[in-house]
């Protein structure tokens, strides 16, 4: 029997339990991994929530891990017994030491990439991919706004932009963090418990604003997001880490300037075998070459994912977190 964090009922961190699981044989297209290391990500909290509703109860949760292929099912090709592997993609059930996953949703590691920084990575790292490439290109002489700087997405997106020429603000709720995300590509960090982040991006921008926001923090921060944009900017929400937007007025786009808004999500970017393969590409290529470090800040056994769940919520987490198994 293998070892899993499942949950019976949405509630808070204490609704995690590890229990026994009897993970089976792989079926058709399916491979079996002994998983290594397994992301933590803010989305694994809405599923424990209920935010994101899951299809039964109990049921795992988690997207995004790393490990061995232990065994493959019938008709997977291009991947044997043995062979390193990495994931971000649902079906949700990543809080285990083995799972079946689709042979199609996982990625051979390079050599270069260990397992622990290939779980932190691979849902944060292609996220950040397809909001630099395909949300917004971003390109030289852009001026971008990357709320909670300092996060997991927020210090790949930091450094991703800047390498790609942009002028980075970054917003953090604490100087120690406003200190990672300079450390980390940030050209101009904003302490918002202290600062009115809009008025002072528009300081630093002489008046213009931003071409695009990217907010993982939701409510608290939407409508000061919406002020930061110059005309035709592009508000790129994909996260609610303070709670739900609340409904949006679509005239008020049309009065900040004719603005963009999108709410993206990473399993929409990664649909296909081949937009796959491209996002874990460029994740890897940009990781090997050294523009994106990843930094893995916290490391707990999987039978503490409730305490990572609490320091999560409670914002006391930098960088990226794994749970080993």
């Amino acid at each position: 029997m293998a070892k899993a964090i499942r949950i019976h009922e949405h509630g808070g961190p204490e609704v995690l339990r590890i229990e026994d699981v009897d993970v089976g044989r792989p079926g058709p297209d399916e491979v079996r991994v002994r998983q290594t290391a397994i992301g933590l990500n803010y989305i694994d909290v809405y599923f424990r929530t209920g935010l994101y509703p899951v299809a039964e109860l109990p049921t795992m949760i988690g997207l995004e891990g790393a490990g061995v292929i232990e065994e493959v099912g019938p008709n997977v090709t291009g991947l044997d017994v043995g062979r390193r592997i990495a994931y971000a993609s649902r079906p949700i059930g990543a809080y285990a030491d083995e799972r079946l996953i689709a042979a199609e949703s996982v990625v051979p590691l390079p050599d270069a990439i260990d397992d622990r920084t290939a779980a932190a990575m691979m849902l944060k790292g292609m996220t950040a991919h397809y909001l630099l490439h395909a949300c917004h290109a971003v390109a030289p002489g852009d001026t971008i706004l990357v709320h909670a700087a300092a996060g997991g997405v927020g210090l790949i997106l930091c450094q991703w932009g800047k390498h790609l020429g942009a002028e980075v603000i970054g917003t953090v709720g604490s100087d120690e963090k406003a200190d990672i995300a300079r450390a980390h590509g940030c050209d101009h960090v904003i302490v918002y418990a202290r600062e009115n982040f809009a008025a002072r991006v528009r300081e630093i921008t002489d008046g213009a604003g931003v071409g695009v926001v990217y907010d993982s923090v939701g409510k608290a921060t939407f409508e000061g997001s919406l002020d930061c944009l110059r005309p035709r900017g592009m508000m790129v929400s994909f996260g609610n880490a303070s709670g739900k937007t609340d409904p949006v007025d679509l005239l008020a786009l049309g009065a900040r300037g004719s603005l963009f808004l999108t709410r993206p999500s990473l399993m929409n970017y990664t649909e296909t075998r081949d937009e796959l393969v491209e996002r874990a590409s460029g994740l890897f290529a940009a990781v090997e070459a050294g523009h994106v470090k990843i930094t893995v800040n916290q490391i707990y056994p999987l039978s503490d994912a409730a305490r990572a769940h609490a320091d999560l919520e409670a914002r006391a987490t930098t960088g990226s977190t794994v749970l080993i198994p």
